[in-house]
Order: C-alpha cells, then sequence, then structure tokens
C-alpha cells in the first residue's frame, strides 16, 4: 500500500510537470532522426525545459600577471540542472603608476600597498560580493553592474568616514597638546610679508600644476573582475562568444549585421626613458598594418619588419653609419641625405611590452632605422605601414623647471612641444598617431595641436585621459581635446561603464582604442571586449611574452570566426 502511494504522488507530480506529455514530443521528434546516442539526444530535447542557470559561488584568489605582480582571479559556479558547476575565470591584470626614476622606496611602499589591495579584492570576491550575488542571472549584466556600483559607492563612502573620524581625532589631541600662548613678540611684520610674498612668487608657475590622481581604493579590482567574470559566464552560458554577448549588450541584444576587427597598434619598440641614451621623447614604437590587408596578414607583415629590425641592431654594419642615410621628402616624395651617428649599443632584451629594448640619441635617428627596415623587405612607410608613437609626456615634465625633457639636457615648454610635433608630422607623414604628446594639464596647447595636427594624424589621450570612472561628466568627456582616448579594463570599471562610455565616444566621432596596462594577464577577455564593442584599435603591446601574444591569437581566431560565418566587414 506505502509503495502504491508512492508511485500515485510520483505520477500526479510528473503529471503536474507535464512530464509524460513531453517525453511524448520528445520520443515524436527523435523517432524519425534515430539518433546514435538516443539518451544524450533525448537529454538535450528536454533541457530546454530546464531552470535557466543562477549564480551559486563565486571564488576570488591571488594569482600573479604576466609580470610576476600579484593580481585577482575571479571564478563564477552557477547552479546548471540541479548541480553546481564551474563556468569560467577571468584574471585582471595589474595597473602599475610607478614612474621609471621611482626610488627604491617608492617601489616598495607601492608593492605593498598592491599586494594589500589584492588581499582585500579576494577578501571582497568571497565574502560579500558571493552573498550580494548568490541565486541572481548572470545574463542580466545590467543589474549585476548596478549591485557592484552600488556596493563600491557604499566602500567608498565608509573609506570617507574612516578617514574622516581620524582626522578629527588627530586635531582633537593636537589642541589637547597645545600649550597657552607666549607673550614673546610676534616676527616684525615686514618679514612676515617678505616670507609671503617668497612662498607666492615660488608657487607660480609657468604650466598649470599637474592634477591629483584618482586615488584607487584597495580591492577595487574586485568589482571589475567579478563583472567581466559575469560576463564571460552569460556567453558561456548562452553558447555564444563573448565578443557577440558584449555586442548584443551594446546594442540592446539586436545581433549586428557585420562586425569590424580593431587595428593592432603593434609596440615594435620600447625606448625606456632611464637608459643610457638621450632620447627621452619616445616610450613606444608602434606599427599599424594598412586597412586593406586581412589581419593575419597585417601581423605577419609586423613580424618580418621586426626580425629585419632586430637583424640591424644586431648587427649595425648593416646600417649606414656617419655616411648619409636617405629619408623621403613628405612633400615631394624625393630623397634626400642626413648625416647621421652611427647606432648606438642595442640593449638585446625583451621588455614587459613584449617588445625589443633600446636607446636612441634623437627621434630622427630612430625613424631612419625604421625605414631602412621597411626598404630593405622592399616595403614604404605611409603605403604598406603605418606608425604610432607613445610619448608619455606626463614622465617627462620637470616641475622644477617647468619644461618637458626631451633628450637628455634639452628642456621644452608646451608650445615648443606643440612646434616639435608639427615639424615631426610634417617631416614624416607615415606617423599616424600621436599617444600622448603633452600632459592632460596642457589643455590649451591640445587644442591648438588639434587644429593643425588633427587632420594629419591621430592624437590619442592614453595617460591623459582620467580614470574611466571619471571620464563621464553630463554625457560629456573629461579629457583634452583630442581625437580619441585609450580605456583600460582597470579596478572598478565594469563592463556596463565600457558600453556606457564607448557609446559616447561613437556618438562624438571619438576613436575608442582598448589598451592593456603594463602588468598583463594571460586572460584574452581584453580582445572580446574590443571587437564587441567596436573599438577602432586595440593596443595589446610587442608579438613577445605569452600574456600577449595570447591575445594576438585570439584575435586571429575571431577574423577566422567572423569570416567564416560572413559577418566581418
Amino acid at each position: 500500500m506505502q509503495a502504491d502511494g508512492r508511485r500515485r504522488e510520483a505520477a500526479e507530480y510528473c503529471r503536474g510537470q507535464r512530464v509524460p506529455e513531453r517525453l511524448e514530443e520528445a520520443l515524436n521528434a527523435l523517432l524519425a532522426r534515430r539518433p546514435a546516442d538516443l539518451y544524450g539526444e533525448l537529454a538535450n530535447y528536454l533541457s530546454k525545459y530546464s531552470k535557466a542557470p543562477v549564480i551559486c559561488k563565486l571564488v576570488g584568489r591571488k594569482v600573479l600577471d604576466g609580470v610576476g605582480h600579484p593580481t585577482l582571479e575571479v571564478e563564477i559556479y552557477c547552479t546548471v540542472k540541479n548541480y553546481e558547476k564551474r563556468i569560467c575565470s577571468t584574471v585582471m591584470p595589474s595597473y602599475s603608476e610607478i614612474p621609471e626614476n621611482a626610488s627604491p622606496e617608492t617601489i616598495e611602499a607601492y608593492e605593498k600597498e598592491r599586494d594589500d589591495s589584492v588581499n582585500t579584492a579576494v577578501e571582497w570576491v568571497n565574502e560579500s560580493l558571493n552573498t550580494m550575488l548568490r541565486d541572481l542571472d548572470p545574463t542580466d549584466q545590467c543589474q549585476v553592474d548596478k549591485m557592484l556600483g552600488e556596493y563600491f559607492t557604499n566602500k567608498v563612502e565608509e573609506k570617507k568616514k574612516i578617514e574622516k573620524q581620524k582626522e578629527e581625532e588627530e586635531e582633537a589631541e593636537v589642541t589637547l597638546a597645545l600649550t597657552p600662548p607666549t607673550t614673546s613678540p610676534s616676527p616684525p611684520p615686514g618679514k612676515k610679508k617678505a616670507a609671503k610674498a617668497g612662498t607666492k612668487s615660488k608657487a607660480e608657475r609657468p604650466i598649470p600644476p599637474a592634477e591629483p590622481a584618482e586615488p584607487a581604493l584597495g580591492g577595487s579590482s574586485a568589482i571589475g573582475g567579478v563583472s567581466l567574470a559575469i560576463a564571460r559566464a552569460a556567453a558561456t552560458i548562452c553558447h555564444i562568444p563573448l565578443y557577440l554577448h558584449v555586442a548584443l549588450l551594446k546594442h540592446d541584444q539586436e545581433s549586428p549585421e557585420e562586425m569590424t576587427l580593431p587595428l593592432p597598434m603593434v609596440t615594435l619598440l620600447n625606448c625606456e626613458k632611464m637608459s643610457p641614451s638621450k632620447l627621452k621623447l619616445v616610450k613606444e614604437v608602434m606599427l599599424i598594418p594598412p586597412v586593406h590587408l586581412s589581419l593575419k596578414q597585417g601581423i605577419e607583415r609586423v613580424l618580418d619588419i621586426q626580425k629585419e629590425m632586430t637583424s640591424l641592431l644586431e648587427f649595425p654594419g648593416k646600417m649606414p653609419g656617419p655616411q648619409p642615410v636617405k629619408t623621403t621628402d613628405s612633400k615631394k616624395g624625393k630623397a634626400q641625405n642626413s648625416g647621421k651617428k652611427g647606432l648606438p649599443q642595442f640593449l638585446k632584451r625583451i621588455s614587459h611590452l613584449g617588445c625589443l629594448t633600446t636607446g636612441y640619441d634623437d627621434l630622427e635617428q630612430l625613424l631612419l632605422v625604421m625605414q631602412t627596415a621597411c626598404n630593405n623587405l622592399g616595403l614604404e612607410l605611409g603605403a604598406d605601414m603605418y606608425l604610432a608613437i607613445n610619448c608619455a609626456a606626463h614622465e617627462l615634465m620637470d616641475y622644477d623647471k617647468g619644461k618637458y625633457e626631451t633628450l637628455t639636457g634639452t628642456f621644452k615648454n608646451p608650445d615648443e612641444m606643440v612646434a616639435t610635433y608639427e615639424e615631426l608630422i610634417d617631416k614624416f607623414p607615415f606617423i599616424i598617431a600621436l599617444i600622448d604628446p603633452l600632459r592632460k594639464e596642457d589643455r590649451r596647447q591640445w587644442s591648438h595641436m588639434c587644429c593643425t595636427l588633427g587632420s594629419k594624424c591621430y592624437l590619442i589621450a592614453e595617460d591623459a585621459a582620467t580614470c574611466i570612472s571619471q571620464l563621464k561628466i553630463d554625457q560629456e568627456i573629461n579629457t583634452p581635446m583630442c581625437s580619441g582616448v585609450v580605456l583600460k579594463y582597470i579596478n572598478q570599471t565594469k563592463v556596463s561603464d565600457l558600453i556606457e562610455l564607448t557609446g559616447i565616444l561613437d556618438g562624438q566621432r571619438h576613436i575608442t582604442i582598448l589598451g592593456s596596462p603594463d602588468g598583463e594577464s594571460p586572460d584574452d577577455s581584453l580582445v572580446d571586449l574590443a571587437v564587441g564593442l567596436g573599438a577602432r584599435f586595440i593596443k595589446l603591446g610587442g608579438l613577445s611574452r605569452g600574456e600577449r601574444v595570447t591575445k594576438y591569437n585570439r584575435l586571429l581566431a575571431i577574423e577566422e570566426e567572423l569570416a567564416k560565418n560572413r559577418t566581418l566587414r
């Protein structure tokens, strides 16, 4: 009797869930096909009636990035068909703001701060965020990012309250420690005025002072890491690539008929500003393939140039030395002679950016070597390949002199820098992009340079653009006048932030460039973000080091996939 009761209860439960009806539908659908794996096909058929996966667990852990710095990994687990299942993971890149000439004490303090920040991020993910996001739909990116944003805002307010309370306590201690004022005579008025005048004259500078950097809240990478991991989890659950999921989010779930690939800015040379050579104006020299080449063809051409450059730098005898070197007149296209010194000693190593590291005594010398390398391959700069230069001007400013140190011992004010760039682009028109040619504070010179050079090359703000959290101000872009902005996925940046910001940039006809920070990880999500957001360029570093080559390989795989699906524009 008890067994009969259980059978009746089971039958009623199955009828209530329409199991017999759906089994009959499944068997009728499969009968004609007679699949080899009947039960596997039956499971696939019935899986569409299962509940949608929900987040059941977040796991954060400390890992190392491509240069050995600690960073955050986030894993997403979902409840799928009543079982806990690991869906995906993402690794956040580490972001360093330490200048090359920083003291050992500054580096040590920053490394401790970075380590503490990662530990805090791991704690946030495993505790607060794990509880907060449990049972949420991972495909609801807007809701997840909204909750992450509110959580981060609360953490910022908590920190402000703690700092304010600490300041009040310190002020109270100072007040108690003060003794009553003595009757000693006050300083003569004349001396007091002189001191003030001296202070004022010292404070007056011919350049705008540096804007204070936005302080990064310890643990903020948990916000960006979780947001990106949720986006990847949603793409995995929906059985689509991440770039398509991001494109659907940006276009309100309307699938784009065609998609474009960003042009790669491939770093060929890293000119360290602390090297023995004189040139400080250039941090990176990048190659940009022409648009008529496929990505695969462009990468192959860059590799050919890289091999030729390596050969020239390893064997300086192949380069013309003190004798005249042919250059190209930008207006007439005719050859002209320019007597230059021989090449400096080549620093034979690969930088953390995945490219050759070397130094030069002047910019023209560097560009002539580039021209020679291309000429040896039968290529012409300006037609078969283009150059971009990352000047990183914020690292050049001598605030005591109020000028940029472009060469060792050579200083120029912002207006002189603009004249230098105008002359450079006129002489070498194959340079089609300058990144951070000035500090962000020199807004007047940015505006002037956009008027004079904007039609000849892209003027890009990377460090000169503020953090993504500060870029959006009343639907305007809070940067100097420029052609475009390099966006980096770091700290509290969320996927929704990038989608909103690139929409604003598109509307203002700014160029969007997705860039990787110095401390990269093997995670290739940045490439999918760039494709899904429709970025014009992507800046990944050089074609060496696994964490960077992984991203180029992902870009090549997406090109192949889009071409196969006939959705590549």
